[in-house]
């Protein structure tokens, strides 16, 4: 592996390191995205009872429910680095595609950590029953590269601005409209009796693996402009 290539990762490395120690002594982000997506999914539970809706509905849900709870906290990976007064310090230190890739790992943790936490209460608290389990988890890994993808740079983007969360979510949905679309189809299929076989759900999931391919290289090529600016 070439020089320029290690020395990459160990930037990235040492960039997700730091974000990580920051992150456990305030758990600002944790605590934002659990609390907002468990009481949304407390709130979905009880609004709907003991109704039993389609897949389509369940699947939109669960959607919106990972939506919003990753806007309550995914910001902060940059906006910590402006209230702190440390972004300059990080940009003299630290090489653009460095800080970049380490704060896109550390978003990608947050989501995984969301799916998992979230996941599994949604199909006990609204009863759904899962026919595909693997389709169900390749869909939720796949969207929530593709997530951390665009929002990373959204981030990046809004963190000098004056109400930061209100632009942060304003900006990301139509970003992620295509991305949820395609999620919600693709977990759809994974709900239903009918149609739950990857085969079923072939052009939803080319569409997510391109959305988060182009979203992460997009990043790698647009954040040394936006993160110097």
């Amino acid at each position: 592996m070439p020089k320029n290539s290690i020395s990459l990762a160990a930037k990235s490395i040492a960039v997700l390191a730091k974000d990580v120690r920051c992150e456990f002594r305030s758990r600002y982000a944790i605590n934002a995205i659990l609390l907002f997506g468990v009481t949304t999914l407390t709130v979905v539970s009880f609004s709907i009872g003991q109704k039993s809706l389609e897949p389509a509905v369940n699947s939109a849900l669960f959607w919106i429910i990972i939506f919003f709870a990753a806007m309550s906290g995914l910001a902060q990976v940059f906006v910590r680095e402006e209230e702190a007064k440390t972004s300059t310090i990080l940009k003299l230190t630290a090489d653009p595609n460095a800080i970049l890739l380490g704060k896109l790992v550390f978003n990608l943790l947050l989501l995984f950590l969301l799916d998992l936490i979230i996941a599994p209460m949604f199909l006990v608290m609204t009863d759904v029953t899962l026919h595909n389990i693997w389709l169900f988890v390749t869909v939720l890994f796949i969207g929530s590269v593709g997530l951390a993808g665009a929002t990373t740079l959204i981030a990046a983007i809004i963190s000098r601005a004056g109400v930061k969360s209100a632009l942060f979510a304003v900006l990301s949905f139509p970003l992620l409209l295509p991305l949820l679309i395609s999620t919600i189809a693709a977990t759809t299929a994974s709900f239903s009796p009918e149609a739950n076989q990857f085969s079923d759900v072939g052009p939803e999931l080319k569409i997510l693996v391109s959305y988060a391919v182009v979203m992460v290289t997009a990043s790698i090529l647009l954040f040394e402009f936006v993160w110097e600016e």
